[in-house]
């Protein structure tokens, strides 16, 4: 187990040791069930709902699974609607009468409710004392209901919502007008002042951003102020009928409600979101430490043993991921959220989708390291990998950079280098010199030692060579018509092998132009009358010049 794991998971236990007895001390003794009397609900933790009329709650009532208490609220407002607006129905008959289940409230012959010891717990009282609380507020209740909808309270309520919209258009039109002079203000007295925020050249905030802010919280004033007086309009106007002014109350409620939701929300997890803030910067701080660690190792600065300091860069980014998971690991329970099936639902959604399409991408990445740690080649080599021939310029997780002799850019996925063979022209030219080699067919009437004689005096003229070690010939091959002879010298700049090969192809047929040996030619087939060489007065022929030409570049 990692140490840090075996701490994590002790201060844990010794935190359940700690909190089990305490949450077990804190809990309320509880006592042992007794029957509920006669005429009352059983124990169940019922469930209680206002009874509102017009928007105004008058008081709240229980319910049990059968009869849940939304559906007896409204039932008990059908009732009291109903008898407001029947006009021969006097409140006066409003009465209380007494049974075996509870206290009922009767109007005339007509039922309305019934107060039970279920309701009367609510208040702590008895139930007689609140059924009788419940007819005052009946009777004030449909008095209301009736006042409100009289033709006077209609057409007063009609005046006040005129004006107040009167009033909300003038308030209206001053608002967008006073954020406009303040704008123009603003611009008069400080556009000139406003200066870009930069370094020197380098502008990390212009000017034009920081106007456009400003206007912006203006723009944001502006707004909160409308939105403002058009909540202050609503709730004044809807509260001034009887049938919108139960939105009215709530529209305090469905302003506030789920910010006051959100602030509970965030002080939940406000516990949490300091954890995670404390683990981030750890994390960081962490990573920078490792990252000087490992740029250290990379200038030799440190030194570990069976460890190239080549490999720095690339077990750093091991290493870098391998912390980030781990710290995504610990820090998961603690994200707002992750205990829901929403969460979970898009973490696998989006587990399915890397897996989907970011195999040839985790391939690449996983061949990028194995080739790192293999030190199959590095930035600067020469390298021949399948087709593609050039130097390294650059290495990544997914794919190599390689710059051809033509100046190409090639860009092979790393997948691809781990399964093909790669040769390397630069991992041994540095000490032991990298062989060139070139084949020449001479005629079998040409003795063998004044070949390689001259191969050797080619060899010996071209610049750019490794003179230790010496060249050397071999035989390759006794054909049908000529023997096959190969010249093998060494240099230690892979990245001249284009020019030391023409150089020293140049170099061998003028050797042997001036000994008049004759190179054979795939095709031949018989001794030619004069051997096909080129006479020295001939070499440099119209248009070429004697003193300059490749002939002169040096290597």
């Amino acid at each position: 187990m990692i140490p840090g794991f075996r701490t994590l998971a002790a201060l844990l236990c010794l935190g359940l040791a700690v909190a089990a007895p305490w949450s077990l001390a804190q809990e309320p003794a509880k006592s042992k069930p007794r029957p509920a009397p006669v005429g009352t609900f059983p124990d169940i933790e019922p469930q209680s709902a206002p009874v509102e009329i017009d928007g105004v709650r008058l008081f709240r009532v229980r319910g049990i699974e059968a009869f849940p208490a939304e559906k007896r609220a409204a039932a008990i407002e059908g009732r009291i609607e109903a008898l407001a607006a029947d006009p021969e129905f006097r409140i006066d008959t409003i009465r209380t009468a007494e049974s075996d289940a509870g206290t009922s409230i009767m109007a005339g012959d007509r039922h309305i409710m019934t107060v039970f010891d279920l309701d009367a717990a609510l208040d702590v009282l008895d139930r007689r004392v609140l059924a009788l609380a419940y007819v005052k507020r009946i009777a004030a209740a449909i008095e209301d209901h009736r006042s409100a909808r009289t033709r006077e309270s209609l057409i007063r309520g009609g005046v006040v919502a005129g004006i107040a919209t009167l009033v909300l258009v003038a308030a209206v039109v001053l608002v967008v007008w006073l954020s406009r002079r303040v704008r123009a203000a603003l611009d008069r007295r400080y556009g000139q002042r406003i200066h870009a925020v930069g370094i020197q050249s380098f502008h990390i905030v212009r000017a034009e951003r920081i106007r456009d802010a400003l206007h912006g919280l203006i723009g944001a004033a502006q707004a909160a102020v409308l939105l403002l007086l058009a909540f202050f309009y609503l709730q004044g106007v809807l509260s001034r009928f009887p049938w919108t002014r139960g939105f009215a109350n709530r529209l305090l409620d469905l302003v506030l409600g789920p910010l006051i939701t959100i602030g509970r929300g965030l002080a939940t997890i406000i516990p949490d979101l300091i954890f995670l803030a404390i683990l981030f910067i750890i994390t960081r701080w962490g990573l920078k430490l490792i990252r000087l660690f490992f740029n250290a190792v990379g200038r030799g600065e440190v030194s570990l043993a069976g460890f190239d300091a080549a490999w720095a860069d690339a077990t750093y980014r091991l290493v870098r991921v391998a912390v980030i998971i781990l710290v995504l690991v610990v820090a998961y329970p603690y994200i707002p959220g992750s205990e829901s099936e929403a969460f979970k639902g898009i973490s696998i959604f989006m587990g399915v989708l890397f897996s989907l399409g970011a195999s040839s991408a985790v391939s690449n990445m996983i061949a990028g390291y194995l080739i790192t740690y293999r030190r199959a080649f590095k930035a600067g080599d020469r390298v021949k990998i399948g087709d593609a021939l050039g130097d390294v310029t650059e290495m990544r997780l997914q794919v190599t950079h390689l710059r051809t002799v033509k100046n190409e850019e090639v860009i092979v996925p790393n997948s691809n280098i781990l399964n093909n063979e790669v040769v390397n022209y630069s991992s041994l030219a540095r000490k032991q010199g990298l062989i060139l080699h070139t084949t020449v067919a001479i005629n079998y009437s040409t003795p063998w030692r004044q070949v390689e004689a001259m191969l050797l005096a080619a060899a010996e003229r071209t610049r750019g060579l490794l003179k230790q070690p010496a060249p050397f010939v071999l035989q390759k091959a006794l054909g049908d018509f000529a023997v096959t002879y190969e010249i093998n010298v060494y240099c230690d700049n892979a990245q001249a092998m284009g020019v030391l090969y023409t150089e020293l192809h140049r170099n061998i047929l003028d050797v042997f132009n001036e000994y008049g040996v004759q190179i054979m030619v795939p095709a031949y087939e018989g001794d030619p009358e004069t051997p096909k060489v080129v006479p020295k007065d001939q070499w440099y022929s119209a248009p070429a010049r004697k003193g300059s030409g490749p002939d002169t570049a040096t290597v």
